[in-house]
């Protein structure tokens, strides 16, 4: 059998099966899922599908069939791993390839799901990228000297700074952003984040008076009828590539973080709140993280932090 050699995908909108194609619907539809998340759980449906038509030795499967079962999804897994992929996209295709038996089980098209039982493989935790308190004051100082010139580009680029630190926001959040999103009276956003679900997060006196300097920048390129907060010099919406490279740049001259990407600011956002004593609930809401284990990642501490509180509580620890 050819099962252990590299699958590729190259189906079109044409072929999709059924079952897929309506899975895919209902992601959209029912779940409000994003077209990129959508467009991941078709990519891995389209690899676990080639790899079973190898697999199994013929063209004319069906999902439904005994023999696409339990051993059917360890030796997709097996096969992904061999073509060196991390254990952390092996887990995603286990979940991608899960959650679709687990709708076709719930629509009564398959008699059970064969990958509720199969384990993922085992993850360790990284811990994110994030500034220290040092950088990420240094940082937004580049960035304040940046905007000093008053044009576009520099003004737009402290906003950027601001927001992603002061308010943690993703980058497809930000890149969303509506004039109408801020209120200035409550020093709030509205932003809508995954799953088309909308959150108020605070905004920074800082994120609000460097938004008064870019509006007047933005008001010489974007006309009456443009709603979009971040304009490009055509008067449209910033690109998100434009949004993560003026990130990028901020954070290589200022701090030298190299690799470092937009979620950067959010991962320090989140590790400042928590470093200062903020209760981890609150960061969950702020953050927009539906599972607290999703926020608990950012409650690595220093050892500096750890010894300070254990001075300041224990009362042997002179």
């Amino acid at each position: 059998m050819r099962f252990g050699a590299r699958f590729v995908c190259v189906s079109r909108a044409s072929d999709v099966r059924p079952e897929v194609g309506d899975f895919l619907r209902h992601l959209a539809d029912e779940r409000q899922l994003s077209g990129h998340t959508t467009k991941a759980y078709r990519r891995d449906l389209d690899e676990l599908e080639s790899f079973l038509t190898d697999y199994l030795g013929r063209s004319g499967w069906a999902w439904g069939d005994s023999d696409v079962d339990r051993l059917a999804l360890r030796a997709f897994m097996g096969a992904c791993s061999r073509r060196g992929l991390s254990k952390r996209s092996v887990a995603r295709k286990l979940t991608s390839a899960r959650t679709f038996f687990a709708f076709l089980h719930l629509e009564e098209r398959i008699p059970s799901n064969p990958g509720r039982t199969l384990r993922a493989p085992k993850l360790e935790r990284r811990l994110p990228g994030h500034l220290s308190r040092t950088d990420a004051a240094t940082v937004l100082s580049h960035a304040e000297r940046g905007a000093a010139d008053n044009s576009l580009a520099g003004t737009r680029t402290l906003v950027i700074m601001e927001i992603l630190y002061g308010s943690g926001l993703r980058l497809s959040e930000l890149f969303g952003l509506d004039v109408t999103d801020v209120d200035r009276g409550t020093r709030q956003m509205r932003v809508l984040g995954k799953g088309a679900k909308e959150r108020i997060v605070p905004c920074t006196g800082r994120a609000l008076r460097a938004l008064s300097r870019y509006e007047l920048r933005r008001s010489e390129v974007a006309g009456p009828e443009e709603v979009a907060l971040l304009v490009n010099r055509g008067g449209g919406r910033l690109s998100r590539r434009s949004i993560q490279s003026a990130v990028r740049s901020c954070l290589e001259h200022a701090a030298g973080a190299r690799g470092l990407s937009t979620h950067a600011l959010r991962h320090t956002f989140a590790t400042h709140l928590l470093e200062a004593g903020a209760d981890l609930l609150a960061v969950k809401e702020l953050l927009g993280h539906v599972s607290l284990s999703t926020t608990q990642i950012y409650t690595h501490t220093s050892k500096e932090r750890l010894l300070r509180v254990y001075r300041e509580a224990h009362p042997r620890s002179e």
